[in-house]
């Protein structure tokens, strides 16, 4: 059977894959609320095309801190791609490169930030827990830029992790061939013997929960690379961001995976990116999976966004291949959803372009 979407790979994925396993990717934290909620989200905003303009060159590309990719679609780190795939990250990387996009690497990458870079030329992001060995995040972070990665990403939304009852009753625990290589030879490489499932809460231990707005200085003061804060939801968070000297804003509320309950990225999107008065550029992260949902960030406001579990689940069902066939897939909706609203740049794509919900009521704008 013919692929034809991104949310196929699911399907195939979840039959693919060990259920402790598929599970890990698939859930989101408690009631899983949230987790339905940043897809749902998205189809409560709609489109309002403007027609007979000429469509007949598209220009998809963009710049991200002055890096020039393909297309306004990224990828999103996600955790301990060996699990869904022997190639895990390396695969994941080339296909990014191919696409000419960026890769976000997770710090619980199976393979390590030298490995990932070995897999050929690509515009690379590291994604950063900062543990209470900040020893070992100093060396993770200097080994990233000497592995020529462009900018660091840090999570600030995980002080403590998650309740995913999944997890809980798979009593989840790394796989014997997963190696959390970034981490290898340093003191809790022991996570990778851990039993029960305790993975999740030795791996909680070793995040520093007095992590706050003056570790950014911080992180500042070891690497020179650009810094992009994960996690904003908020217009007060995003002030804060800015004062403290980042270089973008990513909005996410982690995949749904932290707290339950907080709005759906999408619904919040404008918010921040009114807060961030055009400053900083704002991304996006969190129920992608058409073109469509792209422009409609876009419309909002981003300057991008980021895809997570459509690329493990592509990755389980084709390595690879199948990671490049969602990012294809992807870009040639959104340059069709583009064409048949009448958008020919990324700078076309307005406001006006999507109505939400909240502005159903409204009176179409006065001519």
């Amino acid at each position: 059977m013919e692929i034809t979407n991104v949310t196929e790979y699911e399907a195939i994925a979840k039959e693919k894959l060990p259920k402790m396993v598929y599970d890990y990717y698939a859930s989101g934290a408690d009631d899983q609320w949230t987790l339905k909620e940043n897809r749902n989200a998205f189809s409560r905003i709609l489109l309002r095309p403007r027609i007979l303009i000429d469509v007949s060159k598209i220009d998809l590309t963009t710049t991200v801190l002055g890096f020039k990719i393909s297309m306004p679609i990224m990828i999103a780190p996600t955790a301990m791609q060996k699990m869904a795939h022997p190639q895990g990250e390396y695969a994941t990387a080339r296909a990014a490169s191919a696409a000419g996009t960026i890769m976000t690497l997770s710090s619980w990458s199976t393979f390590s930030a030298e490995e990932v870079a070995s897999a050929g030329p690509g515009i690379r992001f590291l994604q950063l827990y900062v543990l209470k060995d900040r020893n070992a995040v100093t060396q993770l972070v200097r080994r990233a830029e000497n592995a020529g990665f462009k900018a660091i990403v840090l999570t600030a939304d995980s002080p403590v992790i998650g309740r995913r009852e999944a997890d809980i009753k798979n009593r989840f625990t790394l796989p014997p061939y997963v190696k959390l290589k970034n981490f290898e030879g340093m003191d809790f490489e022991k996570l990778d013997k851990t039993n029960d499932s305790g993975h999740t809460s030795k791996v909680a231990g070793l995040y520093d929960q007095s992590l706050n707005w003056k570790d950014v200085k911080w992180l500042q003061t070891i690497t020179s690379l650009p810094i992009i804060v994960k996690g904003v939801l908020t217009a007060e968070d995003t002030e804060l961001a800015i004062q403290a000297g980042v270089s973008g804003i990513i909005v996410s509320n982690h995949g749904a995976r932290q707290l339950d309950y907080v709005p759906a990225t999408i619904m919040v999107l404008e918010e921040v990116v009114k807060g961030a008065q055009g400053r900083v550029p704002v991304f996006l992260d969190g129920g992608i999976r058409r073109g469509t949902d792209v422009f409609k960030a876009l419309a909002l406001g981003a300057s991008g966004v980021f895809i997570g579990r459509p690329v493990v689940f592509s990755l389980a069902a084709e390595g690879e291949a199948g990671v490049r066939k969602v990012l294809e897939m992807l870009r040639d909706e959104f340059e069709l959803s583009m064409a048949l609203c009448g958008c020919r740049s990324l700078k076309e794509i307005t406001r006006e372009h999507v109505m939400t919900e909240w502005e159903r009521q409204r009176i179409v704008p006065r001519l």
